[in-house]
């Protein structure tokens, strides 16, 4: 049975992120608010748990998660190389609505799908998200929705749809931009190549370029 907690109540949020950390801890999917949608979410380093979010989520090993993290500087335990555009990016979009695409570290111990070498990372601007991070440590989380379902604005809107593969939903009102975050990739910036656009979202092209006046697109902007 899922439990739900209100992280808008000082007497339940405490509560609510202690469970979420054990729920993790021990392998299983919990339910957390950021600021661009509501994601689900596993302990990144546990095989079985990432395989129960792409269970939930009706996806397959071709459509690996991203992993969120607690600190930008989570990523000098993840990644490779970080270019001096990824840099860049960081420090003027984190936390925030900015996912980055990089090599990570072969020798880390994880398998969130189909991923050759490369992992989708972010750092939330939420408190609830953040706390949760700092107590879990990287998790991996995709948005809280079955495929081909909108994106969940709020708990219960995941609850409606994930029900009882979550064990703990944190709940903490309305999403606040409502959109998925802009995914940028840097991994051919360390071959010369430019940062490429992957998705629109919550950030514009025209944010994004005044930090990377190279960036490529392979889309239109939203």
């Amino acid at each position: 049975m899922s439990l739900t907690y209100d992280t808008r109540d000082e007497s339940t949020r405490q509560l609510g992120l202690d469970a979420a950390a054990e729920a993790a801890g021990r392998g299983d999917l919990v339910v957390i608010p950021t600021d661009t949608v509501y994601g689900v979410g596993a302990d990144a380093f546990n095989r079985a748990a990432v395989g129960k979010l792409l269970a939930a989520k009706g996806r397959g090993r071709s459509m690996p998660p991203p992993v969120l993290v607690p600190s930008w500087r989570t990523l000098d335990g993840l990644v490779m190389t970080m270019p001096a555009v990824a840099r860049d990016l960081v420090e003027a979009f984190w936390p925030g609505g900015l996912t980055i695409i990089v090599e990570h570290i072969a020798s880390l111990d994880w398998d969130l799908g189909d991923t050759y070498g490369t992992v989708a990372v972010r750092m939330p601007l939420h408190p609830v998200a953040l706390e949760l991070l700092a107590k879990v440590g990287p998790m991996a989380v995709s948005s809280a929705n079955t495929t081909g379902n909108p994106a969940a604005l709020t708990a219960a809107d995941a609850e409606l749809m994930l029900g009882d593969s979550v064990d703990v939903y944190l709940e903490a009102g309305p999403s606040e931009l409502a959109v998925a975050s802009t995914i940028v990739d840097v991994t051919e910036c360390a071959t010369g190549g430019p940062p490429r656009l992957r998705r629109a979202g919550a950030l514009s092209i025209e944010q994004l370029r005044e930090v990377a006046p190279d960036l490529a697109t392979d889309e239109p902007a939203a």
